[in-house]
């Protein structure tokens, strides 16, 4: 029995990575004509380059009736002029080429109402082809959202950013419109609210939704106050349950100049949360564990100042341009707190400038390019060497501080008072005494 499993498993080309070529080759060599494959997709104008490892991913389409494939291909690009698109959706999902399965979408697609939206034509033929629906399941789900009062723009919008939701059923949609009706959102804005995030269709009722907005009441805030945050962005509705409850308690043990905190409560602190949880994600999609992300934000809370597409910024640079590690922003998360334009990008190429020429001994580490003061990095890096101020820009007027600011001496000087005749009289007597 173990000798037959070994067996097996040695010569089976889908479980042996040795053999997968030699399959691939086996066939290729059984089609009788294994380039007019190639010749028939490169008529419908694919990428010539990405063919072959098409072909390798998807032996199926070798073993195909070529002409099913080329009917199939007739009619997707009766359905999707668009040549691009075409090979998106080839690509994306082979098995849309499934001869049957396209002649039934063939007449259906029309009667969707949705034949010159190509993106919605893409992601309603991948779902279905991957769910095994078809036009009348299609057109069941469209008429449900109708039903339901979603406006056509709305549906739309679903069917481009959330077309899964064609894969639910009614029961199921009417389950998310029956809890905003339940948070007391009035049935008009639900509308808008779904067209502003569509994906919030997706989710479970009991098993995400309520207890998100049991987590927001635990927070402190009141019932008014979730109901006008969610319709402000439903996004919030995609968050985890326990994100935002601990995004409020690191905001709440920060240590940091009064104006920066005030700041970032300015809007509320169910904003201020969604903010911070915004650049925890950022964050970490850059590769940082959770613990070090908001050990960044804690020391620097600065960085939830700057948008996030500053954020991605900052990163991106100075792990492209700087050559550094991402866990340098665990021991410099100053890096960002500053501003790219004015502090970061002129010192980097201050720094660049000289070690070009050799004008650098010691390698400048991220925490001295960020932590130096003005004065220091100007006295250090540009002021000895008279090219650099061109390259450091206007920011090299840098002017040297005396101990007190102009004028402060006068604040130190007492008061002078009129000597009153008492004063004199009272003087002298003392005089006199002394005498």
């Amino acid at each position: 029995m173990a000798l037959r499993t070994l067996t097996k498993t040695l010569f089976s080309p889908k479980q042996n990575p040795f053999l997968q070529t030699h399959y691939f080759s086996s066939a290729i060599s059984q089609n009788p004509n294994p380039n007019t494959l190639l010749n028939l997709f490169q008529n419908y104008n694919f990428p010539s380059s990405n063919l072959p490892n098409f072909l390798k991913k998807n032996p199926f389409l070798l073993n195909s009736d070529i002409s099913n494939t080329e009917s199939s291909l007739k009619i997707l690009s009766l359905l999707c002029p668009d040549a691009n698109f075409l090979a998106s959706i080839v690509f994306n999902c082979p098995r849309v080429l499934d001869f049957g399965f396209l002649k039934k979408w063939e007449m259906g697609f029309s009667k969707l109402g949705f034949k010159d939206n190509l993106v919605i034509f893409k992601n309603v033929l991948e779902v279905s082809r991957r769910f095994e629906l078809y036009p009348d399941d299609v057109f069941r789900c469209i008429e449900c959202l109708k039903g339901l009062r979603f406006s056509y723009g709305t549906i739309t919008r679903v069917l481009e950013e959330y077309p899964m939701v064609i894969t639910k059923s009614e029961k199921e949609i009417w389950e998310k419109v029956e809890f905003f009706l339940g948070l007391g959102i009035h049935r008009s804005k639900i509308d808008s609210l779904v067209y502003s995030y569509p994906g919030v269709l997706g989710f479970g009722v009991e098993n995400k939704l309520k207890p998100l907005v049991c987590e927001f009441t635990d927070m402190g805030f009141r019932p008014n106050e979730i109901r006008e945050e969610i319709l402000r962005n439903p996004k919030v509705l995609g968050s985890e349950v326990g994100e935002l409850s601990k995004c409020l308690r690191m905001l709440n043990s920060l240590k940091c100049r009064v104006p920066v905190k005030e700041k970032i409560f300015s809007e509320g602190a169910f904003r201020a949360s969604y903010e911070v949880k915004l650049r925890v994600d950022c964050l970490h999609r850059h590769g940082l564990v959770y613990r070090d992300v908001f050990s960044i934000l804690w020391r620097e809370p600065r960085a939830i100042l700057y948008d996030v597409k500053e954020i991605d910024e900052k990163i991106e640079f100075l792990v492209k341009e700087m050559k550094f590690d991402i866990g340098w922003l665990v021991d410099v998360p100053e890096y960002l707190g500053v501003n790219f334009e004015k502090q970061i990008v002129p010192r980097y190429n201050v720094i660049e400038h000289l070690r070009s020429r050799g004008g650098i001994g010691d390698e400048v580490g991220l925490r001295s390019l960020v932590k130096f003061s003005r004065l220091r990095f100007y006295n250090l890096y540009v002021k000895p060497y008279p090219e650099c101020e061109k390259i450091y820009g206007r920011f090299a007027d840098v002017k040297v501080r005396k101990g007190h600011p102009e004028g402060l001496w006068k604040l130190f000087k007492p008061t002078k008072y009129p000597d009153t005749k008492d004063d004199v009289k009272n003087i002298k007597s003392f005089m006199e005494q002394l005498c």
